[in-house]
Formats: structure tokens, sequence, C-alpha cells
């Protein structure tokens, strides 16, 4: 893979003499300056003191931090998975919904005006990819992460996914935290972990994905290890029966399911059949998804990729995964939102 000029990886990028107060003060400042006059340089700013506020939260985590309160009273009782409206969601709801359901459905989470507009916006990344140094500004550069961590890796086999790191695209990470921000999902996160959330620049990918990927059963936890942890996939097009969506075991899982049997090839692929098992007579569901719908879930939730080949379009979504600094995963960089 190319590699571009503009490179990162010197500490002094990511000096910041301040206090995390004033860090904070900055990346506002700038993000209002790029709100009103869009900026490539302003947005790799951003990008690098983000990751610079990762640290420092994930540094000064707290020691013994609580998930909020299930609120069960408040879940309403559904066949499959219940519809949420984003106006009604609550830390408490989202635990609840987690414990019972193994995840939240949540419907307009973002306008959805908002989601195509970043669905283009990936089109244009992958573009600006193949275009290797001559690249339009801000659409696509390797970032370098603080020289604290290791390379950045894995880009070819997210790139073979249909994705694209969301850190690799300063122009469309603004777009997406800002995006996060107007719907509360950082106060919402944190919330639930009881503790500031970090996302990891890792598990954070703006994804296209064609009708001919083949999914794969999985419970992300099996790879991650010991973790305090909320994904969000938000849906950027409208899928899940015209395209690629999910198909989600609907139940709390206190273990993780059998991998490795019958079809699965891969030491934590769940087989169909042990998919079923884990259901426990619930019935998996397939979720249709307007751009802008959500569903939150954690990293025991049972779930693929929903695809078949006949499906006529790609889907476009957002994979992003939360963490609490207090068990964040030692292989992954953290980005403060």
């Amino acid at each position: 893979m190319f590699r571009l000029k503009r490179r990162h990886r010197e500490a002094e990028d990511f000096d910041f003499d301040g206090s995390t107060e004033a860090l904070f003060d900055e990346i506002q400042a700038l993000t209002e300056r790029n709100r009103d006059a869009p900026d490539p340089e302003t947005e790799r700013r951003v990008l690098r003191l983000r990751h610079l506020a990762g640290i420092r939260l994930l540094d000064d985590a707290p020691a013994d931090p609580a998930f909020a309160e299930p609120d069960a009273a408040r879940l309403p009782e559904s066949d499959g998975l219940p519809d949420i409206p984003a106006a009604e969601l609550t830390p408490e709801l989202l635990r609840a919904g987690i414990l019972r359901d193994g995840c939240l459905l949540v419907r307009g989470l973002v306008p959805r005006e908002a989601a195509e507009a970043l669905a283009a916006g990936i089109d244009r990344a992958f573009r600006e990819r193949e275009q290797g140094e001559a690249a339009a500004p801000g659409w696509y550069e390797e970032f370098e992460p603080h020289p604290r961590f290791g390379e950045l890796t894995g880009r070819q086999w997210i790139q073979d996914g249909g994705g694209v790191l969301a850190i690799d695209s300063p122009t469309l990470s603004f777009e997406m935290v800002e995006l996060f921000q107007s719907a509360g999902v950082p106060r919402l996160a944190a919330g639930y972990l009881g503790e500031p959330a970090l996302i990891s620049v890792q598990k954070t990918t703006l994804r296209k994905a064609e009708p001919s990927v083949p999914g794969a059963w999985h419970q992300d936890g099996m790879f991650m290890g010991p973790v305090r942890s909320l994904n969000l996939w938000l849906a950027l097009s409208h899928c899940g029966d015209e395209a690629p969506g999910l198909d989600i075991v609907p139940r709390r899982l206190d273990a993780f399911a059998a991998t490795g049997t019958d079809e699965a090839m891969l030491d934590y692929q769940v087989s169909q059949r042990a998919a079923e098992e884990a259901a426990g007579g619930v019935a998996i569901v397939r979720p249709v998804f307007e751009p802008g719908d959500a569903v939150f879930f954690d990293e025991m939730c049972l779930h693929q990729t929903a695809s078949e080949p006949s499906m006529p379009n790609p889907r476009y979504a957002i994979e992003n995964w939360f963490f609490g600094g207090s068990a964040f995963p030692p292989e992954y960089f953290p980005f403060a939102v």
C-alpha cells in the first residue's frame, strides 16, 4: 500500500502544554473555525488533538466505574426488537435493552440527509484512496499515531472488507464526530459506561458492504478481551432487504457461543446451527434500516453481516466501538469525541 508524504509520527505533532480542559477548549475552538471555513489542515490538527485527548483520558481513567442503572420499566415488549425513537433514548434505557435483548434498535438517531451525505463522502474517500499521492487533501491520508503506540496496521484487511478507517480521512472524521455530537452520542456513551467514552482508531470504520460480502456469526468479545464497550452501528443507507444489513440474535448472552464448528472456518466464527442454538428459541432478526437508524450493542452480542448475492445495492454504515478507559483494549489506539 502506498504511503503519503504527509506524516504525523513526530511527537511534537501531538504536543499540547495546557491542561486536559484547555486541550478540549482548543479542540472546540478549532472545530468551530472549521465549521465556518473547512480546511484540511485544521481537520488534521483536530484529529491529532483528539488522539492526544484520548491518551490523557486513558491515562486518567477511573478505577471502578459503574454502568448505567437499567431502566427496564421503560423498555417496550416486542416479538422481535422494539423500535426506540431517538428522542426517548437514555443511558438507562440503552442498558436495559442490551441486558434483555442483547442490543437496542434506535430509529432516526441522526437526520436522514446527514447520513446520506456521509455515505456519499465514503464513496469519495474510496476514490481518493485509489489516487495515491494525488489524493485530494483531507480525503485520504494515512494517520500516524502518537509515538507511544506502534504502527497502525490492518488497512489492507479493512479495504478488502469494503471499508476505510475513519482516522485516515480527516474530512470525514470531522463530519463523523460532528454527526455523533449533534445526536448526543458521546454523552449517551459516557452515561452508559459510567466514564468518558473513547473510540478506537482501529475499530471505527466507514463501510460500503457489497451484497457479495458473506456474513460470519461472531461476538466481538472473542477477540477484544475483557473490555467495557458500546458498539454503535449506524446505517447511512437503506439496508436489510435490498442491501446488506445485520442478522442479530435478540437476547442477552452472558457466555460465548461455540466457535469453529460445522461450516465455521475461523476460531472466532460461530456456525449457523450454533447461532440458532444460542438464540434459545428466540427468532433471529434482520431489521430493515433507513439512513440514520442505528443499533447499539456490546461485545457479547451475536451478530453477522446479513447479505445475499441477489441484493441489488451496497450498504453504507459507520461501524464504531466506544470503550471505557478503565478497560480499554491494550492493542488499540484511543481517540476522544
